[in-house]
């Protein structure tokens, strides 16, 4: 009797273990479902913004699980990682449709554009697809044209969808590109020159104050309703080589670009960051998809989203 008691409660434990290693198993959504075209009420300050988001995503399914959001970092550097996608506009120097079809030959060679839009009209060129900003810039100036940068993002989705910071000198020169992907994902880009050869910690920091340069900066910016071992703000190590330039592209769960507005994004000279910094810029927001149609801002005179 107490054989045949033991098999039975061995042979039901067998459906229930499988049931739990399936749910294991199971993802919590569909990572190929379209993202939802949220549009947020026009707010009064940056604070309010962040309320608009959290509760845009509470109504939105996540496409990243609880448990891969709480250990996710900023993917490291890799040729061979495709940036996820998004739309990037360029103003580009073209004259006749001779011009629009050397600048789309070109661009179609490159491999991760799924999508060219020319309009002759404007000298813009909007192009969808996975490439940094970099990349693309450097095939169109193949074509001998001008060209530079204007708008990046996703029209539509986001009240804030992208954001710069300018790092003007007078040693390190760069330009760091921030664009919202969805409402758990976002590209950061960065370009940099003036820097000493080797590894650097980089970050975004918590305040805008420049007063004392980085130092002034405050901590590495960590929303408290993020968990992990990793403030969201750590960007990780930047490697500048014997020329003293770097280059990054990658992308970053969990990262809000309009929670940056007005923050910091600071250098150190250590990989660890326990220096207290050599460099340091104040996160603005910047243009996104057929928002810069002008090329100078009327502010100032500067070209805007100019890296050079």
């Amino acid at each position: 009797m107490v054989g045949f008691l033991r098999a039975l409660t061995a042979a039901s434990a067998v459906p229930a273990a499988a049931v739990a290693a399936l749910a294991l198993a199971s993802p919590s959504s569909s990572s190929s479902s379209p993202t939802s075209r949220l549009r947020f009420p026009l707010p009064a300050s940056v604070p309010s913004l962040s309320t608009a988001y959290a509760a845009a995503a509470a109504r939105t399914p996540s496409a990243v699980s609880p448990m891969a959001a709480a250990a996710a970092d900023i993917s490291a550097p890799d040729k061979g990682t495709a940036l996820p996608e998004l739309t990037t506009e360029f103003m580009v120097d073209m004259k006749c449709e001779g011009c629009v079809t050397a600048v789309k030959n070109k661009l179609q060679t490159l491999e991760g554009i799924k999508n060219i839009e020319v309009d002759l009209n404007n000298q813009v060129v909007r192009v969808l697809g996975s490439l940094p900003v970099k990349t693309m810039l450097d095939a169109l100036h193949q074509t001998g044209r001008d060209a530079r940068l204007i708008g990046q993002g996703n029209p539509n989705d986001f009240l804030v969808s992208a954001a710069v910071a300018e790092f003007k000198g007078p040693v390190i020169f760069g330009v760091v590109r921030l664009a919202q992907v969805n409402m758990e994902l976002a590209r950061v880009e960065a370009t940099f020159s003036g820097l000493s050869p080797g590894k650097h910690g980089w970050s975004i920091n918590e305040f805008g104050d420049l007063t004392r340069g980085a130092e002034s900066t405050g901590k590495v910016y960590n929303p408290s309703d993020y968990l992990s071992d990793k403030p969201l703000g750590d960007l990780g190590t930047l490697e500048a080589g014997e020329n003293g330039e770097a280059q990054f592209s990658a992308s970053k769960e969990k990262l809000k670009v309009v929670d940056l507005i007005g923050r910091s994004i600071a250098m150190y000279a250590t990989e660890d960051r326990s220096d207290s910094g050599i460099a340091a810029a104040v996160i603005a927001r910047s243009a996104g998809v057929g928002e810069n149609y002008k090329k100078l801002c009327t502010c100032d005179g500067v070209t805007i989203w100019e890296s050079s």
